[in-house]
Formats: structure tokens, C-alpha cells, sequence
């Protein structure tokens, strides 16, 4: 029970059975890492936080929390089992290697989960990294920092299984949360942090990133051989192809070594096409962001949690601009669906490719199943 949830507060999170919160909205950053785990969130007016009943119960048939005691829920599961099935591959939104082995140890399996996407700052969490301060500590220490996420990152990839690969999206810390789980340097104060120096902004400008990545894709070479290929990268929070053309150049990664885009932002839909010819590998479309971005809902905001609309026309629209630039292009795009989006995406997009958190899946898996018994 806190009263926002916070990058600091990772290790108990992971480690929670349900959270109870004041702030936050339910595609915010660790909302988000919550859904991916399965981990139900119940948000609550700050005021009443410290009249909380002496008990909650947590119904894991429901994925919800209730203050006091509840029986379970006679309501079926509202997501469409049915979706999975009119999807092509399932990009797997994971925190760490247990979620790999999770999904894959689904019986039936779900063949459709050809990828495994996570975060470099989850990775981090997971190790225990520090990651502003690892950086800025010198090039060495950038070095190490590097060999340890590759580290984490080989052993994910031990718990794939053959044709699987798995994506990892750079570094993308906003100030704010930086600044929770930085101990040794100094982090800008910014008034907007949510349209400040990250992603890829960020990536550009960090002094000793460059020496990070190069020692992680090092370490990743050698202790993986040939199956190094089956890690691949992606630029978060990027606007036009200049940007992209620069990040590549600074990274030291030649035109033909594969770097996935994320389109979150109304000027990344537009330059998709761009991104494209420029030698983006693949396309993944951060909705939780874009939306944001296109209605001027903060989604970590409750307080415009009706105006946050997954499925506006405006969404929709720059969710099939972005599809039909990678489809032009051959390009394979990638959708962010939330599991009550994912029947709704499938019928309004052109796309069957899509991006699913861990526990949404597996859920979703098992109501296929359940349905499937109900015919036999």
C-alpha cells in the first residue's frame, strides 16, 4: 500500500500479490509493470488511504482487489479468448526471464508468442543496476554496466525456444523516476519530465551510453555465438529520421545491423514511412504513450483516466498510418494491445501482429483452453 508507485518500489512490487495506491493511472509505467505480472491494482482516493479496512481481499479469478471481504465473482472474463486466434505472432511484454518461462510452459502452447520484448530499465531493476549512476561513474564503470545488463539478457534468452528472439528497448528513464533510483549524481529537475530529455533524446546526449551498448553487445556475441541474432534493439521516444540516422552513428551500429523504432509520439507516426527507408529493421507501436500524446491525457493521471480512450477514432487512425507505412515498406509493425483492445484492434487494424503483457496473455490462453473443454 503506497501512495504512488514509483521505479524505486520495483523489488517490492514484484514481490506483491496486489497493490493498493492513491496516484497513478493504469497505463503508467509500474501500473503497467503490475498488469504485465498479473499483479491486480486497486487505486483509492489519497484521503481515504489511512481509513483502509483492516482487511482486502484479493480475487486472482478477477485480477482485482476489494477493500473488506468478497466473495469470488460469478461474472465471466470480459477479454475475447476467441482474438488469439486471428493473430499471426505475439510480441510478449516481460520484466524478466520468469516471464519466458512462463508463457512458454502454457499448455497448450501459444504458438503465436514468437518474441519477448522488455525494457533496458527493467532489466536493471531485476539486476540491481543503478543505471545514471553506473554511467556516469566513468567509461569502465559504463562498461560493466553494460556487461551486466547483457548478462541478465543471455540469460533470458537461455529460456527461449527455438524460433523465439527477444527485443530490448534502450534505455528510457525520464527524470522523475531517474531521480528515485540515483544515488551518486545529480539529475536535472525538469517541469515536464514526460516531454523531457528521454528516450532517444536522452541516448544522444548521454556521455558514456555509446561505451555501455558496445560492451553489451560484446559480451552478448561471445557468450551467445551464433545465437546473438536472436537479440535485437529498439529506439524508444523518437520523433524523425534525423534522429535515427544520429543514434545509429553514435552507437556505432552499421546500416545493415537490425534497429527496431518505436512509434509513441504524433511525429513518429508521421516519419514512419521515413524510418523505413532509413533502415529500421521493424516497427513497434507504443500505444499507451501515443495515446497520450495524441488526446493530451497523461496516462498516469486517474484524474483523466475517461478523456485516456484506447480506441478514439484519432488512435485508430495513426495506429493503421504506422501499419500501412511498415506494409509499404516490408517492414513488420508491431501494435501494443491491452487485452480488452485486442478483439477491437484485430477487427479496425490492418495488422495480426501484435504486443501483449505477460499475464494478459497467459490469461487469455487459459480462457481459450477453458472454452475449448466446454466443446469436447
Amino acid at each position: 500500500m503506497v501512495d504512488s508507485l514509483g521505479p524505486e518500489l520495483y523489488d517490492a512490487i514484484v514481490a506483491s500479490s496486489a497493490v493498493i495506491c492513491a496516484r497513478g493511472g493504469r497505463t503508467g509505467h509500474m501500473q503497467s509493470l503490475c498488469r504485465s505480472r498479473g499483479i491486480p491494482v486497486l487505486r483509492i482516493e489519497p484521503s481515504d488511504l489511512d481509513a483502509l479496512p483492516a482487511e482486502v481481499t484479493v480475487q486472482l479469478d478477477r485480477e482485482s482487489v476489494v477493500l473488506g471481504q468478497a466473495g469470488p465473482s460469478p461474472h465471466p472474463s470480459t477479454l475475447p479468448p476467441g482474438a488469439l486466434d486471428r493473430t499471426e505472432s505475439i510480441c510478449v511484454v516481460i520484466a524478466d526471464a520468469t516471464d519466458i518461462r512462463s508463457t512458454n510452459a502454457l499448455e497448450p502452447r501459444v504458438h503465436q508468442a514468437s518474441s519477448f520484448f522488455v525494457r533496458e530499465e527493467f532489466v536493471c531493476f531485476a539486476a540491481g543496476l543503478s543505471p545514471i549512476d553506473a554511467l556516469r561513474a566513468g567509461t569502465r564503470e559504463a562498461e560493466h554496466y553494460g556487461a551486466a545488463v547483457a548478462s541478465e539478457i543471455c540469460s533470458m534468452v537461455d529460456e527461449l525456444l527455438p524460433g523465439q528472439r527477444l527485443i530490448m528497448r534502450l534505455l528510457d528513464l525520464r527524470s522523475d523516476d531517474a531521480a528515485k533510483i540515483t544515488t551518486g549524481d545529480h539529475v536535472d529537475d525538469e517541469p515536464n519530465p514526460e516531454l523531457g530529455r528521454h528516450g532517444a533524446r536522452w541516448l544522444l546526449h548521454e556521455r558514456h551510453y555509446p561505451h555501455a551498448f558496445r560492451a553489451l553487445r560484446a559480451h552478448i556475441g561471445k557468450h551467445l555465438g551464433a545465437d546473438a541474432d536472436r537479440v535485437r534493439f529498439a529506439v524508444p521516444f523518437i520523433n524523425d529520421r534525423d534522429e535515427f540516422l544520429l543514434l545509429r552513428r553514435r552507437l556505432g551500429l552499421r546500416y545493415n545491423t537490425p534497429l527496431g523504432v518505436f512509434i509513441e509520439t504524433p511525429a513518429a507516426v508521421h516519419s514512419a514511412a521515413e524510418f523505413c527507408a532509413s533502415g529500421a529493421s521493424e516497427l513497434f507501436v507504443g500505444t499507451k504513450d501515443l495515446i497520450q500524446f495524441y488526446l493530451a491525457a497523461d496516462r498516469g493521471n486517474h484524474l483523466v483516466s475517461a478523456t485516456y480512450q484506447t480506441r478514439h477514432p484519432a488512435v485508430l487512425a495513426a495506429l493503421r498510418q504506422a501499419v500501412d507505412s511498415g506494409r509499404a515498406a516490408g517492414v513488420p509493425v508491431h501494435v501494443f494491445a491491452l487485452g480488452a483492445d485486442l478483439n477491437h484492434y484485430v477487427q479496425h487494424i490492418p495488422t495480426r501482429n501484435l504486443m501483449m503483457c505477460t499475464a494478459e496473455l497467459q490469461h487469455l490462453a487459459k480462457a481459450r483452453c477453458s472454452l475449448a473443454g466446454q466443446f469436447h
